[in-house]
């Protein structure tokens, strides 16, 4: 579905689309094709004989994104510089909601997703991760001046703010395992509702990664908000690190194979920090040596 002549402020006021993009290219309609059982072995050869795979976006900025008819993002643009060492030229890009990408990409939608999403345990049990790609860290955004001085998870429980998150999301899970009310706890499918939400005084403030709320409030620079500072919220004593990969479906151990190895090439010659800057992503935000997605995986 073409959206000529969106700027990144239209983004924002309508909520995410579904349809089929190529990456860096016109907008392209989905066409009718042999769908790939989900889990099959030999997903890498089959993709590179065809010269082209398709992956799941969500729609969030700055991780995967619809711009005017091209996708891009940082997840999107790092994909293609690794499938073009791996020897695929064509990448296209579903774009669904957040909450359904595993089950999109496990019925076989696409092969892989490149939405920024973050390695938790229960995802793990449904689909498998890439090594990780980035940190970040969580952030509040808070009208200007934040005068109930809401700066995390703590304080909102002690003042009985309520809060917009994103469904399915680490901010989520973590407003519920501390305890927050569910009435106090607004999920959205997407950043636009969620930055609605906020515009309206439903939600005192909203959770999301430090990156993308830095890039929504850039992007509507005219609204009376602001960004906390960064933190790494905690559960019983145990950081909940905000750490994002790319995701298969289980048994395609060849395509994440491959794509790992081509993945740790970029981030260790530095090409990796190059092409993520342009979404707002620093040297603070390379993986450190003991970020594993094994040990992410793990249940607490």
């Amino acid at each position: 579905m073409a959206m000529a002549n969106w700027t990144r402020r239209d983004f924002f006021r309508f909520s995410a689309v579904t349809g089929v993009v190529a990456l860096g290219g016109p907008a392209v309609l989905a066409g009718c094709s042999e769908v790939p059982e989900a889990g099959a072995g030999g997903t890498l050869q089959r993709v590179k004989d065809a010269g082209s795979i398709k992956v799941g976006i969500a729609g969030e900025v700055p991780y995967g994104y619809t711009e005017g008819d091209k996708v891009t993002g940082e997840a999107p643009e790092v994909a293609k510089a690794v499938f073009k060492a791996i020897g695929i030229d064509n990448v296209e890009a579903t774009q669904v909601e957040f909450g359904q990408l595993i089950q999109a990409l496990n019925a076989g939608q696409y092969d892989m997703v490149a939405a920024g999403m973050a390695i938790l345990p229960d995802r793990c049990e449904n689909a498998q991760f890439s090594a990780v790609d980035y940190v970040t860290p969580t952030a509040f955004m808070v009208p200007k001046g934040n005068p109930k001085g809401i700066n995390n998870f703590d304080d909102l429980k002690a003042k009985g703010e309520t809060i917009a998150v994103l469904s399915g999301t680490v901010e989520q899970s973590v407003a519920e395992a501390l305890g927050i009310p569910s009435d106090k706890i607004q999920p959205y499918d997407g950043q636009p509702e969620l930055f609605q939400a906020l515009k309206g005084g439903r939600a005192y403030c909203g959770a999301l990664t430090d990156i993308s709320l830095r890039r929504l409030l850039e992007d509507n620079s005219d609204a009376p908000f602001e960004v906390t500072e960064g933190f790494v919220p905690t559960i019983d004593g145990k950081e909940q690190i905000q750490a994002g990969g790319f995701v298969f479906r289980k048994g395609d151990d060849d395509l994440v194979d491959a794509f790992n190895t081509e993945l740790t090439k970029l981030q260790e010659s530095g090409e990796w920090l190059k092409i993520v800057e342009p979404f707002g992503f620093t040297a603070d935000n390379e993986v450190p040596d003991d970020v594993k997605t094994e040990k992410l995986c793990e249940a607490a």
